[in-house]
């Protein structure tokens, strides 16, 4: 039968160092939040029911933060922060009785791959020792604890930067500050952390040392990049994190088939989906959960949030689409904004400085040149045309306008909604529709040209 596993993360600092009104962990990189990030790492490990969440600064935001995971997580109330061990001795009266592992993670750690956690469960699991702690040579391990080993190679103890000696500090073995212990011998022995250092602190270090006295081995699980466990202090290093997160997602996609120009230029969230063959053009974004079909084209400086677009869909440069569906074969762009809700039926067309809100536009259907299209629902093979404006909002309420297929919308037309236009009726250029247009039938709504002849130059004349 498989030991159980309890995951603890902890998130309860405010992070002084950002110089921030909000939590640490609430802050964004690749496109979500850092706890959001560990926590969705974390469920590789274990169920929701056994991930634990220690919060303390704007602990509502931060479990808030955690519900755009899932529910089942649990959370621990830290008040007063006092330093790592500290927040596993608040948590020990919630958690002691939890049998199994114990892996404890820290919340501002969001580029760990789950592959790495697993690695040092597996090696717990393999070896008799009370913990295992994650470690990394550095080239630099200024700001880390040392490990320090006996002479037959097992984890003594973990010295902090400030306390340690030259000798100390000149080992490269650093602790990756990452644990998985047997839960029943670390919960026996918490209550022995005592804040002996200059901050006055528990440490979570210390518990290395406490059960080595106790006559229990500690053992280390070394990972080859440190990067993967770089913790978060300042906004320097949240970009830092940000631009790691963001290349990984670009190296998925490009090994998954997808061609994407200047990776470096562009912006991929970790919950986004791009089929084979479909090409991104420098400087776009692709953000939240949006889905991307094949041989589809995202244009330069595009920026797509939570939308689906279907197989060979163009995406025209700088052009904007937000919370939309476009099917197969549908182009939206150059400079378009398809600003929420919007579906584009398959083959259709909006163009240059076209605006749709909530508008279905139907199979085929075009809207070209500078037209605002709101609360509309326009059916297959209708031509927009030129400066239409569907006029949606009442000054209370927003009404629809409905186009049938095969219309023909004359440039400058404007239509005051709530009205409807007939299959295969045509709009006159210049129109102001204020009701319903039967099918087949031309709707012309301006007034009759009327040319007063020698009008401008008597006017001249006058001025002089």
């Amino acid at each position: 039968m498989e030991t159980p596993l309890t995951v603890v993360i902890l998130a309860a600092g405010l992070g002084t160092r950002m110089k921030s009104r909000k939590a640490k962990v609430l802050h964004r990189v690749g496109g979500r939040s850092l706890i959001e990030h560990v926590v969705r790492t974390a469920q590789a490990l274990a169920p929701p029911e056994r991930i634990f969440v220690v919060v303390g600064h704007q602990a509502e935001s931060v479990q808030g933060a955690v519900a755009t995971v899932g529910a089942g997580f649990g959370f621990i109330q830290q008040n007063e922060q006092r330093g790592t061990g500290h927040a596993l001795m608040v948590a020990a009266d919630r958690l002691s009785h939890l049998e199994g592992r114990l892996v404890i993670l820290y919340g501002d750690c969001p580029l760990v791959r789950a592959s790495t956690l697993e690695g040092l469960v597996a090696a717990q699991a393999s070896s008799h020792a009370a913990g295992t702690i994650l470690t990394a040579i550095m080239d630099d391990p200024t700001g880390y604890g040392r490990v320090l080993r006996d002479s037959q190679d097992r984890v003594t103890s973990v010295v902090e930067q400030k306390a340690g000696t030259p000798e100390v500090l000149a080992i490269r073995e650093a602790n990756m500050g990452l644990y998985c212990y047997r839960a029943e011998l670390f919960w026996k022995h918490i209550q022995e952390l005592q804040p002996n250092n200059p901050a006055h602190e528990y440490y979570l270090t210390d518990m290395v040392e406490i059960l080595n006295r106790a006559g229990h081995a500690i053992g280390a699980f070394r990972i080859d990049d440190p990067r993967e466990v770089l913790g978060i202090n300042d906004r320097e290093e949240l970009a830092v994190v940000d631009r790691l997160l963001r290349e990984r997602k670009v190296r998925e996609l490009m090994v998954g088939g997808v061609t994407i120009e200047k990776p470096e230029t562009v912006t991929v969230d970790p919950g986004v989906k791009i089929g084979i063959d479909t090409i991104i053009e420098p400087f776009a974004q692709i953000l939240g959960n949006t889905v991307i079909g094949e041989n589809c084209r995202i244009g330069a400086c595009a920026i797509v949030r939570d939308s689906e677009l279907s197989d060979d869909v163009e995406v025209g440069p700088f052009t904007i689409i937000g919370t939309s569906r476009l099917e197969q074969g549908a182009h939206a762009g150059p400079f378009a904004r398809l600003r929420m809700e919007n579906h584009l039926g398959p083959g259709a067309h909006v163009g240059n400085f076209v605006e749709l809100k909530k508008t279905h536009l139907g199979a085929g259907s075009k809207a070209m040149h500078l037209a605002y299209l709101g609360d509309s629902q326009i059916g297959p093979k209708a031509n927009v045309g030129a400066g239409t404006i569907t006029c949606n909002y009442d000054g209370y309420r927003k009404n629809t306008t409905r186009i049938g297929a095969g219309v023909f919308v004359g440039s400058n037309s404007t239509l005051i909604a709530p009205v409807e236009v007939g299959d295969g009726a045509y709009l006159a250029a210049g129109s102001v529709i204020t009701g319903d247009v039967p099918a087949d039938a031309l709707g012309v709504a301006r007034a009759r040209q009327v040319n007063k002849e020698d009008w401008a130059r008597k006017r001249r004349e006058l001025a002089r």
